[in-house]
């Protein structure tokens, strides 16, 4: 590594608004070259600010920022050139092919000629997307999606690629794969900024960035924060369908910094200097071991804890269900779209107060199950019921016993957000005083207060998620939809949201949730793993990491069963 950093931050304050708390905060830091840099941090944090200022997108309003020896107040055309930045929502444009897209991104960059030919073999390969030159990129797989943006980023070869969460809404195996990607790069010499919202991705980082409220919190490797936490991290095994209830309960206690849910065991992290837990206290057959710490396991240390206390949902009274047994069935699903067959004879039951995930690649039918699963969309073939009720014959009265959280959120963005409370209370059938109850319960239990008279679509991305989340159980229902709900958020977040959905859970709602971070889906009492457009495992997390166990992998984790299962799957039929 050479004493020249890629990029040099000196003393950068970033403000958008006079009087108001700056998006970046004196931030003083140096990118090394030929490394992959992770910037990680709740929401709000300031991420894509610094990586906007990097890209010089954005000028600080104080300080210097250095980028490829160029000040990014200066030599603009120069910078352009040594800088690629793929933003958060990469402006693929939907309606052409991901060869025009390819094309627009060279007339953009000034590539012509023999080098233009090049760049596109060369990352059409890079990208394994050669096969698809002719197919609309509206039409990709949310992976797919994510290379071609990779690939209109590279047509010129950086010094410095920016990628701010390029993983978001992607599935472990294409996650997999953008990382191989990125390494390739790194080999190459090219400096790889990347942030992200999933801290498994800031452990194969060089050095990590860890904002919040704009200040660095940490700048270095992974693996000393991560010793932070070190003879502090315990798993209480043997739980079973206790581990909701005892999750809820550790939390409480003031020695606990923060508890997850890890299949039929809770995973805790001790406050410094505090002993063990007592396995006595969790119930007959609880079991307290010491396990490794993880990233993220020092990240919420850091911050200061996770979310505590119970979720008002706790106290709510119990749904009352006729047929505890299936209260969500899927028979023989079946979908085609002219000759492809999206969905294949699916068919699985959840019981009352269950959650059941339904975990996929982009592009396996997990989507198309889900949407006919909730009334949505209407099969080829096969029915639905959802309390009792035929979705496609008594539509009206299941979708009056379910709420739905749409993967991009169903909110209206140019209402505020108590227009929103009132317009979706008002859709499931609240009307006047039982409306204005829902609506005060629910900015209650959110914290939406000083956000209701904003549009909904200027108020914070975790925010957002709760509003999404209050306006589909605003009407308390015993079934609940969630696609991808915690998609792009932090964990801090993320642990707020499941608080609610397991106690809501406990109470006896049953959930159906989509979601392709795999220590989220821990949380699910079942998994329906779908590939082709069928279901190829079903069983608890436990039961599919047990799946794919051997002697030289003796703890895999859902990650690990996810991926080799769906390539097994692969295999075989191509065998076949």
């Amino acid at each position: 590594m050479t004493d020249e950093p890629l990029a040099w931050v000196e003393n950068v304050t970033k403000s958008f608004v006079k009087n108001s708390p700056p998006a970046i905060d004196h931030l003083s830091l140096r990118i090394e070259p030929g490394q992959v840099t992770g910037v990680v941090g709740p929401d709000g944090a300031g991420k894509t600010t610094f990586m906007r200022l990097l890209a010089a997108l954005l000028l600080p309003t104080e300080g210097r920022v250095i980028v490829c020896g160029i000040d990014t107040t200066g030599n603009l055309a120069a910078l352009r050139e040594a800088v690629s930045y793929m933003p958060q929502r990469f402006g693929l444009y939907e309606d052409l092919t991901v060869l025009e897209n390819l094309e627009l991104y060279a007339n953009l960059r000034g590539v012509i000629g023999p080098p233009r030919q090049l760049a596109f073999e060369r990352l059409l390969a890079f990208t394994n997307l050669a096969p698809f030159t002719a197919r609309l990129a509206g039409q990709l797989s949310g992976g797919m999606k994510q290379k071609l943006g990779l690939a209109c980023s590279l047509i010129h070869t950086p010094r410095l690629l920016l990628l701010d969460e390029p993983s978001v809404g992607v599935d472990p195996i294409s996650r997999r794969e953008l990382w191989q990607m990125v390494y390739e790069l790194v080999d190459q010499g090219i400096g790889v900024v990347w942030s992200t919202a999933y801290l498994d991705e800031a452990e194969r980082c060089a050095s990590v960035l860890l904002l919040n409220e704009g200040r660095p919190l940490y700048d270095g490797p992974p693996k000393d924060l991560t010793a932070r936490v070190s003879g502090r991290t315990f798993l209480i095994e043997n739980l079973g369908p206790r581990r909701r209830r005892v999750l809820a309960q550790a939390l409480n206690q003031p020695d606990v910094i923060d508890g997850v849910i890890q299949g039929s065991n809770v995973r805790l992290v001790m406050a410094p200097g505090k002993a063990r837990p007592d396995e006595n206290s969790f119930g007959t057959g609880a079991k307290v071991v010491p396990t490794l710490p993880r990233f993220e396991d020092a990240f919420v240390d850091l911050l200061g804890g996770g979310h505590k206390g119970e979720s008002p949902f706790s106290h709510a009274p119990p749904i009352e269900h006729t047929n505890d047994n299936a209260v969500v069935e899927a028979h023989q699903l079946t979908k085609r779209f002219g000759s492809f067959v999206a969905a294949d004879h699916i068919s699985f039951a959840i019981k009352r107060g269950e959650v059941f995930g339904l975990l996929g690649p982009n592009g396996a039918g997990k989507s198309t199950t889900f949407r006919m699963t909730c009334g949505l969309l209407r099969p080829t073939s096969g029915d639905a019921r959802v309390a009792g009720y035929d979705l496609y014959r008594a539509g009206g009265a299941a979708r009056q016993q379910l709420g739905y959280m749409a993967q991009k959120f169903s909110l209206y963005g140019d209402l505020s957000v108590r227009q929103n409370l009132n317009f979706f209370g008002g859709v499931y059938g609240l009307a006047r005083h039982r409306l204005t109850e829902a609506t005060s319960r629910m900015v209650e239990v959110f914290g939406l207060e000083p956000f209701l008279d904003r549009n909904a679509g200027e108020i914070p991305l975790g925010f957002k998620q709760r509003l999404a989340l209050a306006c589909a159980v605003i009407h308390d229902p015993a079934v609940v939809f969630l696609d991808e709900p915690t998609s792009g958020v932090d964990p801090l977040t993320r642990r707020e949201f499941w608080s609610h959905i397991n106690a809501m859970a406990d109470r006896g709602v049953t959930v159906l949730v989509t979601t392709h971070f795999l220590d989220e889906a821990e949380y699910c009492d079942r998994i329906g793993l779908v590939f082709q457009g069928r279901v190829i495992a079903e069983g608890s997390p436990d039961d599919l990491k047990a799946l794919v166990r051997r002697p030289d992998r003796p703890e895999p984790t859902l990650e690990d069963a996810f991926i080799e299962l769906v390539e097994s799957h692969d295999q075989h039929r191509e065998a076949s």
